[in-house]
C-alpha cells in the first residue's frame, strides 16, 4: 500500500524558523537570470549618479561633522602625522583614521579646500552603487541589480547623507563589498577561498575606518543565513578565523601603533565609544522607533513599493511574480540586520544606517524586476521626480543652506577677530572647527556648557581671549557668571539673519528651525582681564 504524500513539517520549534525562511518565503530556486553587464546599464550608473554627486562639492562645512572631519585630516597633513589624528594640536581618539588618510591623499593631490574633502565619500557613494550593480548582477540578476542600484542614486538617505563628509559613507562602501563578497564565496554551497578572503580585506578596512562595527555588520547575516538555509557546514570555524586573520592584518598595525603612542586609547575607544556608548547610549538619545521614518524617507523613491512587496510575501507567487529566491532573502538579511542592530543601541543618529541602504535596495530593485512596473508610466514620472528633487537639493538647496548656517557666513567678520594667530580663541558651548579649518588655525579651544568653572579659569591666565558662542544665549548667560576683573569690551552678533521670503512674525520660528539655537555661530566677544598687571 502506497503511503500517501505529507509535508515534513518540523518536529521542535528550532526546526520552524529554516522550515519558513526555505519553504514559505523564499522557496525559489536560485536565480539564473542573465548576470552579463550591459554596456547602457553600466554607463547610465556612472553618469546619473555622477551628476548629482559630483558638481556642488564646494559649498561651506556643515557643523559639527564636517568641519571636524575636514579639519583633522589638515593638521595630521601639516604635522606628517600619520598615526594619531590630532583636532585643533590635541589627539583626538574618538574614530580609526582610514577617512582622514584619504582625505590627506586627496589634499595633497588636489588642495587643502572642502570639496577635495568631500571627494571622498562622494567617490564611496557612488562606488556603492557600482557594486550593487557588478556583484548584485551575480546575485540576483543583472535586471534586478540595474534597478536596485538605479533606486539607490535615488534615494535621499543614501545619496544625499553619504556624500557628506562623516564617516559612514565610506563605511557603506566597505561594508557592503565585504558582505557582497562574503556572499559569493558561500551561496554555491562550498567555500570558494577568493571571494571569502576578500571579504576579510574589505572588513578589515571598514575596521579602519569605524571600528568593529565592520565585522557585527559582516559575521551575523553570514551565519544566520547558513543555519536557516540548511548549509552552516559550508563556513567552518577555520574560515572564520581566516576572515579574522586576514582583517586583523589589515587593521591591527594601526591599532597597535596607536596604543604604544597613546595608551589610554583601547579603553576610550573601544571600550567607550563602542560598547558603552551602544548599551548605555550616552549622547543622541532616540526613541526605538527612530529608524522608521528615516528609512521610509530615505529610501523614496523605493520605499513606494514596500507594500506591495509586503503583501507579496503574505500572497505568494503567481503568473506575474516569481517565487522569491534565497539570495533574495540574504538581501533583506543583510539589511535588516543592520537597521536592526542600531534601533537595538541607545546611540541613534541618521547616518548609522547607511549600511544597510544597498542590500535594501538590490531587494527593491529584483522585486521592481521582476513584475511589469518597470515598464509604467508612474515609476519612470516618479523616478524622474526623484532625480530632479536631488538635483535641486544637491546643487541649490544644500549649499545655500549650509553657507546660511556656517560660522564662516561673516567670514571678514570672523577673519577680523580670530585671523591674527596671536589671539587666543575659545568656543562656547560647542566647537567650531570649521574655523580652524578656513583659517588655517589648530590652536582652537573649546569649553562646553558643563564646563564653565574650567573656562573662567581659563580667561584669567591671559589679557585678552577672543571667543565663540554657537548657541544663542550662550553669550548673556557668560556675563552674569563673569567676575569682576573680566569684562566684554567688544561683541558682535554672528545670528542667522531672517530667511529669505519668511513673514516677519514667522522669522524666530524661521530661524530656530535652520539651527539659530545650536551649532551655528550666533555671536563673538572679546574679554580681557582688568586687572592684568601692565
Amino acid at each position: 500500500m502506497e503511503a500517501s504524500w505529507a509535508p515534513a513539517y518540523p518536529r521542535s520549534l528550532a526546526g520552524w524558523l529554516p522550515f519558513l525562511w526555505s519553504r514559505v518565503l523564499f522557496p525559489g530556486t536560485s536565480a539564473d537570470a542573465p548576470t552579463a553587464v550591459r554596456n547602457w546599464s553600466l554607463l547610465a550608473l556612472i553618469v546619473l549618479p555622477g551628476v548629482l554627486i559630483y558638481p556642488s562639492l564646494s559649498y561651506r562645512l556643515l557643523e559639527p561633522d564636517e568641519g571636524r572631519y575636514a579639519e583633522i585630516p589638515r593638521e595630521m597633513l601639516a604635522r606628517a602625522e600619520w598615526v594619531v589624528p590630532h583636532l585643533n594640536s590635541e589627539p583626538y581618539l574618538d574614530k580609526p583614521p582610514l577617512l582622514y588618510w584619504c582625505v590627506m591623499l586627496s589634499y595633497r593631490a588636489l588642495g587643502v579646500h572642502d570639496w577635495s574633502a568631500r571627494l571622498v565619500p562622494a567617490l564611496a557613494v557612488h562606488g556603492c552603487i557600482l557594486l550593487v550593480y557588478l556583484l548584485g548582477r551575480r546575485i540576483l540578476g543583472e535586471r534586478a541589480a540595474f534597478w536596485g542600484a538605479l533606486l539607490l542614486s535615488l534615494a535621499p538617505g543614501f545619496t544625499s547623507m553619504g556624500r557628506l563628509l562623516v564617516l559612514d559613507g565610506l563605511l557603506a562602501f566597505w561594508v557592503t563589498a565585504s558582505v557582497f563578497f562574503a556572499f559569493e564565496a558561500v551561496r554555491g554551497g562550498r567555500l570558494r577561498w577568493g571571494w571569502w578572503l576578500a571579504a576579510g580585506l574589505c572588513c578589515g578596512l571598514g575596521v579602519l575606518t569605524k571600528g568593529p562595527i565592520a565585522l557585527v555588520l559582516l559575521a551575523p547575516p553570514i551565519w544566520l543565513r547558513g543555519k536557516l538555509s540548511g548549509q552552516r557546514g559550508v563556513v567552518r570555524w577555520r574560515a572564520w578565523l581566516a576572515l579574522a586573520a586576514v582583517a586583523l592584518c589589515v587593521a591591527l598595525p594601526w591599532y597597535v601603533a596607536v596604543c604604544v603612542r597613546m595608551p589610554g586609547f583601547v579603553k576610550y575607544f573601544l571600550w567607550e565609544h563602542n560598547v558603552v556608548r551602544f548599551v548605555s547610549g550616552f549622547d543622541h538619545l532616540q526613541p526605538v522607533w527612530y529608524y522608521a521614518p528615516i528609512l521610509l524617507a530615505g529610501l523614496l523613491p523605493g520605499s513606494l513599493l514596500l507594500p506591495a512587496l509586503a503583501r507579496f510575501f503574505f500572497k505568494g507567487a503567481d503568473e506575474s511574480h516569481p517565487t522569491a529566491p534565497p539570495e533574495l532573502g540574504f538581501t533583506l538579511l543583510a539589511g535588516g540586520w543592520c537597521i536592526f542592530f542600531f534601533t537595538l543601541s541607545g546611540c541613534k543618529l541618521p547616518t548609522y544606517i547607511l549600511p544597510a541602504y544597498p542590500a535594501l535596495c538590490l531587494a527593491l530593485g529584483w522585486f521592481l524586476a521582476s513584475n511589469s512596473w518597470r515598464n509604467s508610466w508612474w515609476v519612470r514620472s516618479t523616478g524622474g521626480l526623484a532625480f530632479l528633487t536631488l538635483m535641486i537639493g544637491h546643487h541649490l538647496a544644500l549649499p545655500w543652506y549650509a553657507s546660511y548656517r556656517s560660522p564662516m557666513r561673516q567670514s571678514d567678520v570672523v577673519a577680523r577677530y580670530c585671523g591674527d594667530p596671536s589671539e587666543v580663541v575659545v568656543c562656547h558651548p560647542r566647537p567650531c572647527d570649521s574655523v580652524a579649518f578656513y583659517l588655517g588655525r589648530d590652536d582652537l579651544h573649546d569649553f562646553r556648557s558643563k564646563e564653565m568653572h574650567l573656562l573662567i579659569p581659563s580667561l584669567l591666565e591671559r589679557r585678552r581671549t577672543v571667543l565663540l558662542f554657537t548657541h544663542r544665549h550662550s553669550l548673556k548667560g557668560f556675563k552674569d557668571s563673569l567676575p569682576p576683573n573680566l569684562r566684554v569690551v567688544d561683541e558682535v552678533h554672528c545670528g542667522l539673519p531672517a530667511p529669505p521670503g519668511v513673514p516677519e512674525r514667522w522669522t524666530k520660528h524661521a530661524q530656530d528651525g535652520m539651527g539659530q539655537t545650536a551649532l551655528g555661530l550666533c555671536d563673538i566677544a572679546v574679554v580681557v582681564r582688568t586687572d592684568w598687571p601692565q
